[in-house]
This record gives C-alpha cells, structure tokens and sequence, in this order.
C-alpha cells in the first residue's frame, strides 16, 4: 500500500512539474471546490486497522482564501472486538499559497464536532497540503490535519495530546469563478 501510495504521489509531481499537461488551473475568486479523500492505515502484525473517508466543499472568497465545510468518517477495524467509528463535522478555512498554477500547497485550520454513537465533543486544530492539478478543473490533494478533541473549551490546552493525525490522498474538482483566465504572463 505505501509502495501504490509514493507510486501515485512521485507520478503527480513529475508530471506537474515536468509541464506534461500545459494546465493554468488554480483556482480563481469564487470558484467553488469539492473534494473525496481517502486514507488508509493497518500496522504490520497488529489486530487493528483504520479506514477514514473525506467529503467537502469549499468556496475561494479570493484566489488564496477558501472557507469551506468537511464530513469525515474514521472507522477502526478491530479483530476479535467491537469495531467502532468517529465521525467529524467540520467547517475549515485555508489559505492558498501559488506556488505555480499547478502546484497549490495550503495551510488551514478547522473547528467542529466529532461524534458517534456514544457520544459528541468538539474538534480542531491545523490542516495542510498540497494541491497538484491534473486538469484546469481536477486536482489531486495530498493531506494531513491534526484532530484534538474536548468536551469544554477551557480545557483545549489539557487535551493537547488526545487527538488523531490524519494522513489522506483525494481527488477533487473546482468550478466557477470570476475574472480573467489563471495564466501568468
């Protein structure tokens, strides 16, 4: 799986970067996105194994900023026990950073609620990747953001160490827009 992973990863780099398609794709003021990830996790030799599964929507409020909304499903694959889930609802903000109209790295954060059947608390903290476009309107998105959970404000700081790291690979679209085309002169 790491091997298929680093494959797809190395391939979209290269060819973003050796100019294979001739793509002005970043997105413009008002462009809207939606994006699917998914990431994959089973340590060697363990009885555990975790699957997490993306949606979100974002809107660009300029070519950098984007304000968006994220549903997120954790499932943990237990061997001989009760599997169980964790679900995020989340609204995010990043900022874009164009590296070139290919290339569109992001740093962002988020606050939300993560629930299940047992029980509700609050989640936030940083999110950042790599956006590589493939297409003027697909991308693919590299990611990691770290969750910490609480269940009252004031106590964030106290909880800074009970949270999950989320690694995803996704494929995403952008559409809309105002303004003129993304080329540079």
């Amino acid at each position: 799986m790491k091997k298929v992973f680093l494959s797809l990863v190395s391939w979209a780099l290269i060819s973003s970067l050796a100019g294979v398609a001739t793509v002005a794709a970043a997105p413009r003021q008002g462009a809207s996105e939606v994006q699917g990830s998914v990431g994959f996790f089973h340590a060697e030799d363990s009885d555990f194994g975790n699957l997490n599964l993306d949606v979100s929507y974002g809107y660009y409020l300029s070519p950098g900023w984007q304000l968006g909304f994220r549903q997120a499903l954790n499932y943990l694959f237990v061997d001989d026990a009760s599997d169980s889930w964790i679900a995020t609802t989340a609204p995010f903000i990043n900022y874009h950073f164009r590296v070139t109209d290919i290339v569109v790295p992001y740093l962002g954060a988020f606050i939300g609620a993560a629930w299940n059947d047992d029980d509700v608390t609050g989640t936030l903290g940083p999110q950042l990747g790599v956006k590589l476009f493939v297409h003027e309107q697909t991308f693919v998105n590299i990611g990691y953001r770290y969750e910490w959970f609480w269940d009252k404000f004031e106590r964030i700081n106290n909880e800074s160490d009970n949270g999950n790291h989320i690694f995803n690979i996704g494929i995403g679209f952008t559409w809309g827009g105002s303004g003129a085309g993304t080329r540079r002169p």
